[in-house]
This record gives structure tokens, C-alpha cells and sequence, in this order.
């Protein structure tokens, strides 16, 4: 089997030669450059650039030599874009180590922090202090409320997780010769690769009203005021409906996957209740759903950290072929369960190595002895993709990460 075959079974719940694996394939199944950088040194790899193509989470680029030693079977479709030294910037790293970050996206200082900025209206959107090693929201254009969104769009771009784009970066298809440079890396990457290609499209609706309100003040909408919360929805969807179209009309034919995301659950249980979700989110994921299904051949991946498991059910029913990042650690997220319950209908991205105890915790022994008792329970019958319970972070023992993927195919 190629890659992209191996994975595709994978989501058409069949058994394959071996286990799939994702590294890096989308924001959620990568390594911080930090890690990343100790892990190259780890395995006596020749010392490359780090390129740092997520400025926010400051996710690493993974070259080829990697994803080649780890048997990696996905790819993001950014990977396409941004090849030219000119699309980078020289910044530092918290720990010192000189990367390449986006070069729309160059963070700035600002007394003792750092601070990334639109590039639309100058405006701080984020914010990195010094000591800490990720960005954090500063700016949310709904704060203070909204009489109308109208302006929807241009609130999304003032948003930190809206706002700061990674490859394909500032190739935005509302330009006017935007769709066709995202159709041509889409077609380059294709015919350079048999891996299968993620596509983050995004889609997000619980999250964007986190994102441009603030989480407490959109929680409190929900409950309070939800007339003004589905006209927000509604000019949303709009929009994802509008944007999904022109996505998929550029790179539809030379993606495989497309990834859309929602964080509705926590470590102990889901945000929010089942009937908020089906009054307010399910009704227009299933319309991105249609969507997508009317515009390509394309399997749907969809991201929500924490507890899901009540939502599962709905998930399903909405056509979603695949979640992660299968958080085992959280209540009811037990693979062994999952399986047993939702295997036949949809496949388990995820969850087959614990990143909050075992991976950074544990000797490589019991990090191996996790993943085989891991991806046995996963694996059988398909509907199973491996990858870690979200990004490697800095840190990390890289003895561990490389104990981790070489113990993914030794399950008997």
C-alpha cells in the first residue's frame, strides 16, 4: 500500500499492511521547533533550518528525512507553499535556537513581550511574554459587544487564531489571482507525494464566537441571549459556506482529507450541554457538511480536544468521517470504549499515545508498552490512524518520541 492508500482504508474502517501514522499532518498532531530541534539532535540528523510555519503554537515544519525515519503517511497542503527563502524571517526561539518564522507573520517586541500583529490594522492581536513559550490571545473585536455583523469578516481578521495564517499563508483566494496559485501548489504537492494531503479549512463556530467575543462572554450569550448568538452563527456559516466553496474549487481534487475543527469538550466532560450543541452547532455543521460533500470527493476530519463522547452520536450523524485528537486521558474517551461503541461508524484519528503522563513521564519502556496496548485496541477492523493525543511539546524526552512511532507497527 502508498501512504495515501494505507490511510484511506484506514478511514473506510478496512484493516491495512500496517498501522497508518500522522506526524505534523495538521496542527494538532505536530512538534513545537523546540522539541523538534532536540529530536533532529536526538537522531544524528544532519542540522537543518527550523522553519516554524505555526507562529502561534510555534509548530515546526517536519522535513523529509523525518517523516521518512517515522513512517509518516500524511501531509498538510502547506507543505506546497512557501518554498522560496523570501517567504521567511529570521526570529529566535524562547530557548534561544535561531528559526525561520512566516515572514507575514514576524512577531515584534514590545516591552517584555513578544506581540504579533494584523496585517490589516497594525493591531496587537497576541501576546508572549517573556519566559512563556506560546502566544495568547490579547484583542477579541466582539469584546465589548455588536449591534450587527455585518462586519463579520473583518472581525475574524483581527483575531489571533483567525487572523495570523500559516502556509498557504497571505495567498488568500479573494485576491484576484489567489485561486489560482492555490490550485497550482495544490496540483504541485499532489504530483510530488503518494502520502495523503490535509487540507485545514477550519470551519469553526463554537470556537470563533470564543475567539471574537472571549469564551466567558459567548458562554454567557448562549444562555442569555441566544437570538443574538444565531445571528452571529448565521452570518458565520455564511461565510464558512462562501469560503468552503472557493477551497474546495481550487484544491478539492488534490486533497484527500479535509479538516475542520470545533473544541467543545474539557478534561472532565464536554463545554456544553448536548441540546445547546444540537440547537446551535449541529444544524450548521451539517450544512458545512453538505457543502463539502457537494463540492469533492473528500473525507471529513474533525478536531475537538477533551471529552466528546456524548457528542459523538450527533457527530456521526452530521457525516463526519473521523475526530482527534482522541484525548484519552479525559473522561470517557477511553479508545477501548470508543471502538467498541462508534468503531463501525468512525474512525479514530488519535489517541494512541497519552501526551499529558506517558509521553513526557514515562521511560521508554512504558511509552512503548502504552502504544502497543494502544494500537491494538485500535487497529482492529480500521478506523484507526495513529498519531499522538496532540502536538509533542517542549520538553519532551526525544528518546520517548522515537520509543513512541518505533513501537506503533511491533504489536503482534
Amino acid at each position: 500500500m502508498t501512504s495515501r492508500e494505507r490511510i484511506l482504508a484506514a478511514l473506510n474502517h478496512r484493516e491495512t499492511d500496517r498501522v497508518p501514522i500522522d506526524f505534523g499532518g495538521h496542527r494538532s498532531s505536530g512538534i513545537t521547533g523546540m522539541a523538534y530541534a532536540r529530536l533532529r539532535e536526538y537522531l544524528g540528523l544532519e542540522q537543518r533550518p527550523i522553519r516554524i510555519y505555526d507562529p502561534i503554537q510555534q509548530l515546526a515544519i517536519i522535513d523529509e528525512d523525518v517523516l521518512d525515519r517515522f513512517g509518516a503517511d500524511t501531509i498538510e497542503l502547506g507543505r506546497g507553499f512557501s518554498l522560496t527563502d523570501d517567504c521567511w524571517s529570521e526570529w529566535t526561539l524562547p530557548n534561544g535556537i535561531v528559526c525561520r518564522m512566516p515572514a507575514w507573520a514576524l512577531p515584534g517586541r514590545q516591552d517584555d513581550c513578544w506581540i504579533l500583529r494584523s496585517n490589516t490594522s497594525g493591531r496587537a492581536l497576541a501576546k508572549m511574554p517573556t519566559g512563556v513559550q506560546y502566544f495568547e490571545q490579547c484583542h477579541w473585536p466582539y469584546l465589548d459587544g455588536a449591534d450587527t455583523f455585518d462586519n463579520l469578516s473583518e472581525a475574524l481578521s483581527e483575531s489571533m487564531w483567525s487572523g495570523i495564517a500559516s502556509p498557504p499563508g497571505p495567498t488568500e483566494i479573494g485576491e484576484p489571482d489567489g485561486q489560482d496559485v492555490l490550485a497550482a501548489g495544490a496540483r504541485k504537492l499532489r504530483e510530488s507525494t503518494d502520502r495523503a494531503i490535509l487540507g485545514l479549512f477550519g470551519g469553526n463556530l463554537f470556537e470563533m464566537g470564543q475567539f471574537v467575543f472571549r469564551m466567558d462572554n459567548f458562554l454567557m450569550l448562549m444562555a442569555a441571549e441566544p437570538k443574538t448568538v444565531h445571528a452571529f452563527l448565521d452570518k458565520l456559516i455564511e461565510l464558512h459556506l462562501h469560503n468552503v466553496e472557493q477551497y474546495l474549487g481550487a484544491v478539492g481534487d488534490c486533497i484527500d482529507i479535509i479538516c475542520i475543527g470545533d473544541d467543545f469538550g474539557m478534561q472532565s466532560g464536554p463545554l456544553i450541554s448536548t441540546p445547546m450543541y444540537r440547537e446551535f452547532f449541529k444544524p450548521r455543521q451539517q450544512m458545512l457538511i453538505d457543502k463539502i460533500r457537494e463540492m469533492a470527493d473528500v473525507k471529513v476530519n474533525l478536531h475537538s480536544c477533551g471529552d466528546i463522547s456524548s457528542f459523538l452520536p450527533d457527530i456521526i450523524d452530521v457525516g463526519i468521517d473521523a475526530v482527534n485528537p482522541v484525548q484519552i486521558s479525559c473522561a470517557g474517551m477511553d479508545l477501548t470504549h470508543l471502538k467498541r461503541e462508534y468503531g463501525k461508524d468512525l474512525t479514530f484519528w488519535g489517541g494512541g499515545c497519552d501526551t499529558h503522563q506517558v509521553l513526557p513521564h514515562g521511560t521508554t519502556e512504558e511509552v512503548a508498552k502504552h502504544v502497543n496496548r494502544q494500537v491494538a485496541v485500535g487497529r482492529q477492523g480500521g478506523g484507526f490512524i495513529f498519531q499522538q493525543v496532540h502536538n509533542i511539546q517542549t520538553g519532551l524526552p526525544p528518546e520517548n518520541v522515537v520509543a513512541m512511532f518505533d513501537a506503533v507497527n511491533t504489536v503482534e
